[in-house]
């Protein structure tokens, strides 16, 4: 089954965690990938502790915009580093659920090989693995493959009154 987890508001990423935590402790392999993170957020640590496979996009030290070309290509290499470890796994039948964290962010800026990521998609859809994504804006594309959407909706956040984001609340 594919799930999305898209929309402007807060909680994509912390259920896509919540999942992977569940699935870990039914004793399913899981990995969870982070694109356009560089394995700093709060929540990775634990994963790890709980015996998840995480992958970041270490080269990435700032938001998209505030790189030049060559952070961008490297990004981009790392990002379809992931996609190609991601495919292996499912195709050594390793995994029983796989996270793509803000793949959806990293796909509509096209910050991988799109249809590689398509391909990845197609597989774990046909190897019987519980692929989730998240991210901003789900194109119809993406959404076309989804067995659930679910859209995160903001009607209030603290950013609106100057508050920046918190660790261990927001990353």
């Amino acid at each position: 089954m594919i799930h999305i987890y898209t929309g402007d508001g807060k909680g994509k990423t912390t259920a896509a965690v919540g999942l992977a935590v569940r699935a870990s402790g039914a004793g399913k392999r899981v990995c969870f990938v982070q694109f356009l993170k560089n394995g700093t957020s709060s929540e990775i640590e634990q994963l790890r502790k709980l015996g998840i496979n995480v992958m970041c996009a270490e080269s990435c030290s700032k938001f998209t915009f505030a790189m030049n070309e060559e952070e961008l290509n490297d990004l981009i290499e790392d990002h379809d580093s992931l996609i190609r470890e991601a495919g292996r796994l499912i195709s050594k039948k390793q995994l029983d659920l796989l996270v793509l964290d803000e793949f959806i962010g990293a796909y509509n800026k096209e910050l991988f090989d799109t249809v590689n990521a398509e391909k990845l998609i197609a597989l774990a859809s046909a190897e019987d693995c519980e692929l989730v994504m998240t991210g901003r804006n789900a194109p119809e594309s993406l959404c076309s493959f989804a067995d659930y959407i679910t859209e995160m909706k903001a009607v209030r956040h603290p950013y609106e009154k100057g508050i920046p984001a918190r660790r261990g609340i927001e990353y």
